[in-house]
């Protein structure tokens, strides 16, 4: 259920977005709060900057999440974001710990403002294969 307090914090993670359009940027801000509502750290999409697809600030704060947050304080802290976490990101949020995650537009309605955000090619998938050779530096590194 999202609170007056996280209406607050997600009204600040559009403004990071807004801003960093006026930077010449990408329009997708976010940022890390404590349970008390103290904002840890912020971030806003720097791909064209950075030449980076994957400075999403999303990405950049699960990062930062892992790097700088012990597991049970990461794990009370949510981020709040001005659109819905690509799949890349979801996945560096699931390794980051953190515990929760507030978006303001949904990805079907960014699609609808920007449709060229909808036609990102899927790669195809092969395997597993070579499973007995795939499996020793992964048993090695597991089991000492």
């Amino acid at each position: 259920m999202i609170t007056p307090a996280d209406e607050a914090l997600l009204r600040r993670a559009i403004e990071i977005a807004a801003t960093a359009v006026t930077l010449g940027d990408a329009p997708y801000g976010s940022l890390l709060a404590a349970p008390d509502g103290t904002v840890l750290a912020e971030a806003h999409n720097t791909v064209r900057r950075d030449d980076d697809i994957t400075a999403h600030p999303e990405l950049k704060l699960a990062r930062w999440a892992a790097r700088e947050l012990d597991p049970a304080t990461a794990a009370r802290t949510t981020m709040f974001t001005s659109c819905q976490p690509c799949t890349m990101c979801e996945g560096a949020l699931q390794r980051s710990g953190l515990g929760r995650v507030v978006h303001a537009l949904s990805t079907g309605q960014l699609i609808a403002l920007n449709p060229a955000s909808g036609t990102w090619p899927t790669p195809t998938h092969e395997g597993p294969a070579l499973y007995d050779l795939a499996r020793t530096p992964v048993e090695t590194y597991y089991t000492g």
